[in-house]
Formats: structure tokens, C-alpha cells, sequence
């Protein structure tokens, strides 16, 4: 039996391959890259600007398509399926934190949130439901019927991650999800992801520049000339205070874990 075929196995990336351009002034971003993650494990992606981090976020995620090599995820090849499916794909299985937030700036808070479980068709009273929890979790509450040009940026970076944590997707792809956040708040936000992982066996692959992350990941890759290349584990979660407390509930923390502000 193949890797992709085991139910443990979320993604399988064998020699990946992207590059823009043509001919002499093409760019080389990925190189034959492999990477396998498994269900529930938080994976850190780390690498200089401009070394294809976020490149390969939209590979997985189905937003892009290689020049060579092949992608699975959750025992599906991506790469055979048509435009309408890949949409299909994306809506229910993968939630996407993205870097420039990319919130409706005419919707609220809570809108914002309600609209990505909309597509793939959940009822009204569960989508108000799992918003109310979500945004809750994320010391947004007080916010939610503010417009984004209202909340700070810290802020708007908590509405993002609420959007994708709302879906309760399979997999979810961060891409600096904690940027715009100061350090308790980051924290606060990387045990929330661990305790998901744990209690719903949620996937997550975070690109990042902050050395932090690795605290709270199972695994952390360093991307350099198109190839990845694994980091040492120096912490341990038992040892380090990122504990499950319990919660259930959309975000799998209580909403006092977070204070209503930056």
C-alpha cells in the first residue's frame, strides 16, 4: 500500500516541481520537493522571502498548479481533478489563512466568517452557531458586528484565522497567521492550533519567520533552493505548557484564553 492510501497520511508531495518564467529568465522555485504530513500534525515551514514557502501552500491547497511531480491529500490526487471540483475541494476540505487577511471590507466580523460556511452549504443556525464560538474563542466578540476597517490589524488577523477555523476543514493552510499578532496573542494562537490538531485531528502547515512556531509544531522544515530540509525538535509539548484543557467547542480553547484587544 502506498503512503497516500494510509488513513493517517493527510499529504503526499512527491517531486514537486514550479518555476515562472520560460527558458534563460525562468525562476526555479521548487526542485523535485517531496514532503509527507500526517493527520493532526502541525508542520512549520520556514525559508528567506522569495524561497517558494507560499508557493507551496497554494500548491497543496489546489489554488496553483506544478510543472511537475504529484500532490495527494487526504488520499486524493489534486492534480486530475477539474476546475469545478478543485473549487469543491478547497470550500470544504482546506482553510486558508492568508497573509493579507483578505477580508470583504463591507462585511462585519461576523460576516466575514458566516460567508466561508456558507459555500460549502452548512444551515443558517450551525454557521451562526460555529461563528458565535469561533470568534468568541478568538477575543472577538465585542467585534463582531464590526466592519474591518474598524478593527486593528491584530484584529483582523484573529477574524482570518476564525474563518478558517470555523470551516473545521481537514487541513488548514496558514501562511504567517501569527504576523500581525504580539507574542502572548501568537501563543495564545499556536496552543489553539494544537489543541485543533489534537481534538479534531485537524492538519496544519504554517509558513512563518518567527522562530517561536517551532515550539509548538510536531515538525519544522527549513526550504532552501527548492528542497526541504527537516529542523531538530528542541521542545517537547509536555514540557512546555501547551496543554489540551478540555474544550470542545469550535476553537478547542475558552474564550478567556484571549484578552479583547491587539
Amino acid at each position: 500500500m502506498n503512503d497516500y492510501q494510509k488513513p493517517e497520511i493527510q499529504v503526499v508531495v512527491q517531486d514537486l516541481v514550479r518555476s515562472f518564467g520560460q527558458g534563460e529568465r525562468a525562476v526555479h522555485v521548487l526542485r523535485g520537493l517531496d514532503l509527507t504530513v500526517r493527520k493532526g500534525e502541525l508542520v512549520a515551514l520556514y525559508g528567506p522571502s522569495g524561497s517558494g514557502k507560499t508557493t507551496l501552500l497554494n500548491l497543496i491547497g489546489a489554488l496553483d498548479r506544478p510543472n511537475g511531480g504529484s500532490i495527494m491529500v487526504g488520499g486524493r490526487d489534486i492534480l486530475r481533478m477539474g476546475e469545478r471540483e478543485r473549487g469543491n475541494f478547497r470550500r470544504k476540505q482546506i482553510g486558508f489563512i492568508f497573509q493579507n487577511y483578505t477580508l470583504i471590507p463591507t462585511y462585519t466580523a461576523f460576516e466575514n466568517v458566516d460567508l466561508v460556511l456558507r459555500l460549502p452549504g452548512l444551515w443558517y443556525f450551525e454557521r451562526r452557531k460555529r461563528t458565535r464560538e469561533t470568534l468568541k474563542a478568538l477575543g472577538l466578540s465585542a467585534w463582531a458586528n464590526h466592519m474591518p476597517d474598524e478593527l486593528s490589524g491584530g484584529q483582523r488577523q484573529r477574524v482570518a484565522i476564525a474563518r478558517a477555523l470555523a470551516l473545521r476543514p481537514s487541513m488548514i493552510l496558514a501562511d504567517e497567521p501569527t504576523s500581525g499578532l504580539d507574542t502572548r496573542m501568537a501563543r495564545g494562537v499556536m496552543t489553539l492550533f494544537r489543541n485543533i490538531a489534537q481534538t479534531q485531528g485537524t492538519t496544519f502547515l504554517v509558513v512563518s519567520h518567527d522562530p517561536m512556531i517551532a515550539e509548538y509544531v510536531d515538525t519544522a522544515y527549513d526550504l532552501n533552493d527548492g528542497q526541504l530540509v527537516p529542523r531538530l525538535k528542541s521542545f517537547q509539548h509536555d514540557n512546555m505548557g501547551v496543554t489540551n484543557n478540555g474544550a470542545k467547542k469550535a476553537a478547542g480553547v475558552p474564550a478567556d484564553a484571549y484578552a479583547d484587544g491587539d
